[in-house]
């Protein structure tokens, strides 16, 4: 049982809250018009708490006997202070849930929910502990921005972030007072300098060096310049690795999150770490993990079975989300015996099959981790080449070759990114290029089932001292479309480490390991399996210029050949994890 919408609203606008530096930040109240106290749900955005119209939740759950404070976070909108992305977010958090705690209609029972920036600041909250947090839903929030957001695996998030830097730097010209003093000089980087959602023109994509970018916007986003030149991890990325502070959680919190989501990685990621490290027992039991099979969706709660790509997920897809945290909020806040504790921890949607599935851990424990080995006569490059998967490992294949040329990327078509285009996409035109190399297994005469982690180990050699591999999982369909599922980048200097890179040696075979990520996927029978190798996934990702040069630094590029390994002494090989059916 649920509580319903019986309740009018009442409004107060704009209440300060000291943080304990002193800086006051403001929030918007929106509560049941009734007497009484009611438990409360923070909402801390960095979009205007007044203007955002993705917070549903100030909407929602009102009526339903719930107080929502909708705070600007520092240095935005009404609130005082500078912002800078994630840096103080724990402390504000944690003095944000104690004075909403002692709100005149407060009952001192506090949860947290929202998406995207509002789920990576409960996840700061979480890992700081205040005293009167009783639950949360993070929903699709990233928690290890070097690694998973900002960067990944050493390569940086190039055109979304580019474009998030010059959104955020909007606003801050407006608090400067020199908005348009300075606005057109930034907007001519947009493709519609009109529209601050547009995409950056190519010749803006395309500049070189990149650190260009930390001048351009250092003014009004300095954080822009300082993330670009801390391209290794260190204390300044640990600060904010919420993964390593998991021990102080001692909430609830039910993960949402989907497939084709950019922060899909640390999704599952933190249930598991939290249900592994959290404070307590009560703690690590009360972790809850909802993957669905959407890309970043804006807002969750709007039911979709589509904005994925060129996909339909059917109408399981359609899941109403405010409903599901209401049942979750309801008994962790309100005490209502509705079941959610005697639920599984773990409910995926299982794409190909389309249905949702209750599970007990992640990954499975049933999941069968299962080698797939690339195979050629030396012939994998693009569609047209002779690449195979297979089961056995190849005693004597001729390695594959091709030429990376950073003036010639291979371009992005969809995958788990934030921005048009995104999710599923038919890669057929990718496939066309000679400098991808495409390996197809044969015809399934049964379906297949990959839930869990999947990874590439890839054996590789490079004419240069530095440079990337990427990977990409492909279903094809029985009329030639090919479905991208998971994909995954390495930059050959972080091959080894993130603290400490080290260039390669030109010519010689290293191993490395692609992580694609996760997903639940179903092949079906008729279906062949699919991967593709190269080196460049562009302009998601910033391009490996090849020279070894410190990363940023420079304009010059390099093409470089490009050597896959495939035979007994260098097993290339694709792990997935296979579900037997």
């Amino acid at each position: 049982m649920s509580s319903e919408a019986i309740f009018t609203v009442a409004v107060e606008k704009n209440l300060p809250m000291r943080a304990r530096d002193g800086a006051a930040l403001y929030a918007d109240v929106y509560r049941p018009a009734a007497p009484g106290r009611f438990p409360v749900l923070v909402i801390r955005t960095p979009y205007d708490k007044s203007g955002d119209n993705a917070l549903t939740e100030k909407l929602y759950f009102p009526p339903r006997g719930y107080v929502v404070v909708v705070q600007d976070t520092r240095g935005r909108f009404a609130s005082e202070g500078e912002f800078y992305p994630f840096l103080r977010e724990a402390q504000d958090g944690y003095d944000t849930i104690q004075w909403a705690a002692r709100l005149p209609w407060s009952d001192g029972r506090v949860g947290t929910v929202g998406q995207s920036y509002m789920a990576v600041v409960q996840y700061a909250m979480a890992a700081a502990h205040p005293p009167h947090l009783r639950a949360q839903c993070p929903v699709s929030g990233s928690t290890s921005y070097f690694e998973n957001s900002i960067w990944r695996r050493g390569v940086f998030e190039l055109a979304y972030r580019l474009k998030y830097f010059i959104m955020m730097a909007r606003e801050t010209l407006m608090r400067q007072g020199r908005f348009e003093q300075r606005w057109p000089a930034i907007a001519r980087y947009l493709s519609d300098p009109s529209d601050i959602r547009s995409p950056l023109t190519p010749a803006a994509i395309e500049h070189l060096p990149l650190r260009d970018w930390g001048e351009r916007l250092r003014d009004c986003a300095p954080f822009c310049a300082e993330m670009m030149a801390h391209s290794r991890y260190g204390p300044y990325w640990q600060a904010a690795d919420l993964g390593r502070h998991a021990q102080g959680v001692a909430a609830p919190i039910l993960h949402v999150g989907s497939w084709y989501d950019m922060f899909a990685y640390d999704t599952v990621r933190m249930f598991a770490t939290i249900r592994e490290r959290a404070m307590n027992q009560a703690a690590r039991a009360g972790q809850r993990l909802l993957m669905g099979p959407w890309a970043h969706l804006v807002p969750y709660s709007k039911p979709s079975s589509r904005g994925t790509g060129e996909i339909d997920f059917g109408p399981n897809a359609l899941i109403d989300l405010h409903a599901i945290q209401l049942r979750w909020f309801d008994y962790h806040l309100k005490g209502v015996s509705n079941g959610v504790d005697e639920e599984p921890p773990v409910r995926i949607f299982v794409m190909g099959d389309n249905l949702w599935r209750d599970e007990r851990e992640w990954p499975l424990a049933r999941t069968v981790f299962t080698p797939v080995y690339l195979s050629s006569g030396g012939d994998a490059n693009s569609i047209r080449g002779g690449g195979r998967l297979s089961m056995t490992v190849p005693p004597r294949d001729p390695a594959d070759n091709y030429i990376y040329d950073p003036a010639d990327p291979v371009p992005t078509c969809g995958g788990n990114y934030i921005g048009p285009g995104n999710g599923v996409r038919n890669q057929a035109a990718v496939e066309e290029r000679n400098d991808v190399l495409v390996y197809t297994g044969g015809v399934l005469e049964r379906e297949l089932e990959v839930t869990g982690p999947v990874v590439l180990k890839l054996y590789a050699a490079s004419t240069a001292p530095d440079t990337d591999f990427t990977a990409k999982l492909i279903d094809v369909r029985p009329g030639g479309y090919a479905h991208n599922i998971v994909e995954g980048i390495v930059r050959a200097r972080f091959r080894d480490s993130l603290e400490a890179p080290s260039l390669i040696i030109p010519g010689a075979v290293y191993e490395y390991t692609v992580d694609l990520w996760s997903t639940s996927y179903v092949f079906k029978a008729g279906h062949r399996i699919r991967l593709e190798v190269s080196s460049s996934n562009f302009p998601r990702y910033d391009r490996n210029q090849n020279t070894g040069h410190d990363l940023f630094a420079d304009a010059e590029i390099r093409p470089a050949r490009q050597t896959v390994f495939h035979d007994e002494r260098y097993p290339s090989r694709l792990i997935l994890p296979i579900i037997p059916r």
